[in-house]
């Protein structure tokens, strides 16, 4: 076969890789349900279904006029869920959700443009109820991913979301360990999580912990 024969197959399946990829994401394969449907909730916060993670419906704003987001993306949902919920709002409430981590913050500092205590993965505190865990993005996905933790154990969390795929589940669970005094979440994608506390004081919480923890 000449190579530009070659030429012309690889071409072609790049092509229709492309257009699946792009299809897939923004169209809604899963016959058993519809975009906008309830398929899940926490704290009374509902969970919608958004079939392909690209579909965008319309803005979704408060009574109030203040932006959640995107329907339904995995930030309107975290979103919604920490004003409908926890009564807060982020000063910045637009961007990505990757852009819900700053990079530059050491961890347990405020993350001024969320108005929350940023923590990274690992960090010296275990992650809690309600704390909004923010992930990478991948390959075909520049984007990243938010999620809300919804049940804390010893050695695990589990995690709330919306928009993680048409065939992907509402919950996830991940396990969780404490080593040399720093706690882990098991998933390399997590960069940290996001926490609203107004009486948490970081650093005086940091010397009580390092009193307490004891190395093996």
């Amino acid at each position: 076969m000449k190579s530009k024969d070659w030429t012309l197959i690889v071409m072609s399946l790049i092509s229709l890789f492309l257009i699946g990829n792009w299809a897939f994401k923004n169209y809604n394969f899963n016959p058993n349900y519809e975009v906008g449907q309830k398929i899940d909730r926490l704290n009374g916060i509902s969970v919608y279904y958004n079939g392909g993670v690209s579909n965008v419906t319309e803005r979704n704003m408060s009574i109030e006029g203040y932006n959640y987001g995107l329907k339904y993306q995995c930030v309107e949902y975290v979103k919604r869920y920490y004003y409908e919920h926890l009564g807060h709002e982020m000063p910045d409430s637009y961007g990505n959700a990757i852009d819900f981590f700053n990079s530059k913050l050491n961890d347990s500092e405020l993350n001024k443009q969320r108005g929350l205590y940023q923590f990274t993965n690992p960090s010296s505190f275990k992650p809690e109820l309600d704390d909004l865990v923010v992930y990478s993005g991948t390959l075909f996905n520049k984007y990243g991913h938010v999620a809300i933790v919804s049940e804390v154990f010893e050695d695990k969390i589990e995690i709330i979301q919306q928009n993680a795929g048409p065939f992907s589940k509402t919950r996830e669970t991940y396990s969780i360990e404490q080593v040399d005094g720093v706690w882990k979440i098991n998933n390399n994608r997590i960069l940290g999580w996001l926490r609203k506390n107004s009486d948490f004081n970081p650093v005086l919480k940091k010397k009580n912990l390092l009193k307490e923890f004891k190395p093996k």
